[in-house]
């Protein structure tokens, strides 16, 4: 697939994320903000798939983390490496290895960091709620 045209790429990871969505009814999405990539083609490249990921996903809220947010979340450091944030996405979900491909343990660490982040609010708000009343 990554010898195809940018545009089939695109047309295949909308319509596959569109039957994710459908298939699993997830209440909200996670993604990624827009970061700085090695060259302005590249991040040309990935702002036209996280485009067509937030298109895929129009009907839900959308969570996003900046790349440093989500290595911290996982790692305790901002400035980890890929590799770390690997074997702490194996770690989290008590995986043998970490994930093969360095895109699906970015996204799985995407996930941990927003359900991370919920659970945080949630504990936040009760707490908030008992000194309340």
């Amino acid at each position: 697939l990554t010898r195809c045209p940018l545009v089939l790429r695109l047309q295949t990871l909308h319509r596959e994320i569109g039957e994710v969505i459908r298939r699993l009814h997830p209440d909200e999405v996670a993604v990624e903000s827009v970061f700085s990539a090695v060259s302005a083609g590249a991040a040309l490249t990935l702002g036209h798939a996280r485009g067509a990921v937030l298109v895929a996903a129009a009907d839900l809220p959308v969570a996003e983390y900046s790349p440093r947010s989500v290595k911290q979340a996982l790692t305790g450091y901002g400035a980890a490496g890929k590799g770390s944030v690997a074997v702490m996405v194996a770690r989290r979900l008590g995986m043998a290895d970490p994930p093969a491909s360095e895109d699906a343990s970015d996204a799985l660490a995407v996930a941990i960091c927003h359900l991370d982040a919920r659970r945080a609010k949630a504990r936040l708000a009760r707490a908030t709620q008992g000194r309340s009343g």
